[in-house]
């Protein structure tokens, strides 16, 4: 079921985006008098799904979902309609209007994913507000694993800053020292405040989510509220609202204690559990499961005092706008990384099952719209890229076009347009292929 929502989810953010890129071109293209002939959500190669005619234009949705397009009249673009160029240029065509019409023609698709990302931020901040985790509330401090302890962290510290700026929102502390090239992390460890130097080998690591930083949970209160799939517990008459005590008679001060604890038993072994329940303990026998699980999910809302930012409309709107430039700005940080070699991060550079994956395995309405917002700025920044065939290729042309009066010629346009085809099917089959390594690692 979580995989199908995630699939709902991506389709559907896929669609609004896909078709108000696309609006973007058709609304400056009729601004212009440019005839649009087709009007398509993804391809439609050999077929479409469904489509009508209305007017000049053909509206449809193909079945290929890799994107969409609409057609202008005299563009050379995907089509490749050779016999159409050939004809003598037409006033409503395109390659008959002045430049900055043509320019603002292939903009307007970017134009309307940036704005429409500011749109989307501004009314999560109005209608959710925020929610994170300030790095002074993680009062149990941290837990790491062998990465982290490459860069001399250690289970139970305290983070107190970075290159001595202070972090406010704990989970911003992973990305801020990847994307923003952190050298050192001052933490505090028995009382003394010790300078870490972070060594450049772990940043491949943190970039594919290993050594990632989590708050340190108490064991107790352990409050059971589920079962995982194949539950020991559930078997053996655990219940939900159970509070459990101690496990084989040991208590631990902290969860990843008990894990431990667990991890390091023999998989035939039996496990002990007093619980309370309704005032009165319960002694439970179990048996791990397949995966060394004894199944069992605990309440943790009430374990960190999380802080809620409200907005008001007027307040949201500069907010939003901030947030969309602050998500541009680290995205051109994290594509600048694929082309360090050192931080391997083109290792993590994953396509259809990396972008469904982003979204979350229940239908929340926030995390749709946060997720689409930040979709909506990848679109318009890898649409505005200086390839033929996207949208910034086109851009590039035309910008050649006004500083030195001379226009590329058809057959020239035509032979870049099948490079950059050729260069986009390349970069999807090296995404994708990434994505299924992944799959089998």
């Amino acid at each position: 079921m979580e995989v199908f929502i995630k699939i709902a989810q991506f389709f559907l953010s896929l669609s609004i985006l896909v078709i108000l890129h696309e609006l973007g071109h058709f609304i400056f293209a009729k601004l212009f008098h440019t005839r649009v002939e087709k009007f398509y959500l993804f391809f439609n190669p050999w077929f479409s799904l469904f489509k009508f005619k209305k007017g000049e234009t053909e509206y449809g949705m193909g079945w290929l979902p890799l994107g969409g397009y609409v057609k202008i009249s005299g563009m050379i673009d995907e089509s490749m309609d050779r016999e159409q160029m050939k004809k003598t240029p037409e006033p409503w065509e395109f390659r008959s209007k002045p430049a900055w019409q043509r320019l603002l023609i292939m903009l307007g698709g970017v134009l309307v994913n940036f704005v429409l990302a500011l749109v989307i931020y501004v009314m999560v901040l109005y209608v959710w507000g925020e929610e994170y985790l300030p790095v002074e509330n993680v009062k149990y401090g941290i837990l790491v694993d062998s990465v982290g302890n490459e860069m001399g962290l250690q289970t139970g510290d305290y983070i107190v800053s970075v290159d001595d700026e202070k972090v406010d929102n704990f989970f911003h502390i992973i990305p801020d020292i990847v994307l923003n090239e952190r050298k050192t992390i001052q933490v505090e460890r028995d009382g003394k405040l010790l300078n870490l130097e972070i060594p450049y080998r772990v940043i491949p690591d943190l970039i594919k989510g290993k050594g990632d930083i989590h708050p340190r949970f108490p064991f107790h209160p352990f409050v059971i509220n589920g079962y995982t799939t194949n539950s020991p517990a559930k078997a053996a008459g655990v219940q939900v609202g159970d509070t459990l005590i101690s496990v084989d008679g040991q208590e631990f001060m902290y969860y990843d204690i008990f894990q431990d604890y667990l991890e390091n038993r023999d998989k035939d072994s039996t496990v002990h559990l007093l619980l309370k329940r309704n005032g009165t303990f319960h002694q439970v026998t179990l048996s791990f499961n397949e995966d060394k699980k004894i199944g069992i999910e605990r309440d943790l809302s009430h374990i960190f005092e999380f802080k809620h930012l409200r907005y008001g409309f007027l307040e949201s709107v500069p907010a939003g706008i901030k947030k969309g430039f602050k998500t541009l700005s680290d995205y051109l940080k994290q594509f600048k990384l694929i082309f360090s070699p050192g931080t391997k991060a083109y290792e993590s550079v994953g396509g259809f099952i990396t972008i469904g994956n982003i979204f979350p395995g229940t239908w929340e309405w926030r995390s749709f719209w946060t997720m689409t917002a930040f979709l909506s700025i990848i679109l318009a920044f890898m649409n505005i890229l200086p390839i033929p065939a996207l949208d910034g290729g086109h851009v590039m042309f035309l910008l050649y076009e006004v500083v030195t009066g001379r226009k590329p010629g058809d057959k020239f346009l035509e032979y870049a347009q099948i490079t950059g085809m050729i260069i986009l099917l390349a970069l999807l089959i090296f995404a994708n292929g990434n994505d299924i390594i992944k799959l089998f690692k």
